[in-house]
């Protein structure tokens, strides 16, 4: 187990950082704790990297669903800033990188469920659309038009966040 965090400690900060918008200990330990409790379920013949990359990205979409993250965000909760923006309030608010972080994922995690995975897995976990393709044993016009139309709910979505009017 030492061995598997001293060769991968850079992935796993790098994609709590990515996600969380900034580096937490805790969700790195949460990671370690969750491979050493697995291990016996990994499949050898998928990489390890792509295994613990996933283990990361599910602890941190965990932790931002958990009630501590809430505690931190209860000020500015991403339901009223949507709600807010509907009625036009929510404009003049400044958004901080946490929060924003939230309203993206909450977002992602109301998309359809092959569009949510397609999304995830191109614009987190970076794989190709071929990559993606041969995972679903899908078309890659298929994954690209998932892709796509995750991408513009995404966008009608999440607009304010770049300061638009619609």
């Amino acid at each position: 187990m030492q061995e598997i965090i001293r060769q991968n400690r850079g992935l796993i900060r790098s994609i709590i950082k990515k996600i969380t918008g900034s580096y937490n200990e805790d969700l790195e330990q949460e990671v370690y704790i969750k491979t050493w409790k697995n291990l016996k379920n990994y499949n050898e013949q998928g990489k390890m990297k792509s295994w613990l990359a996933q283990i990361a990205k599910s602890v941190c979409l965990d932790y931002f669903k958990s009630s501590a993250y809430r505690q931190q965000t209860a000020e500015v909760s991403g339901d009223d800033v949507l709600q807010n923006k509907a009625v036009g309030a929510a404009g003049d608010k400044i958004i901080d990188a946490k929060t924003r972080q939230k309203i993206i994922l909450q977002a992602i995690d109301e998309l359809p469920a092959k569009m949510r995975k397609t999304i995830i897995w191109f614009e987190f976990e970076e794989l190709s659309i071929k990559q993606i393709a041969a995972k679903l044993g899908e078309p890659e016009g298929t994954v690209k038009s998932r892709l796509h139309n995750a991408r513009n709910i995404l966008a009608e979505k999440l607009y304010f966040l770049k300061g638009e009017d619609k």
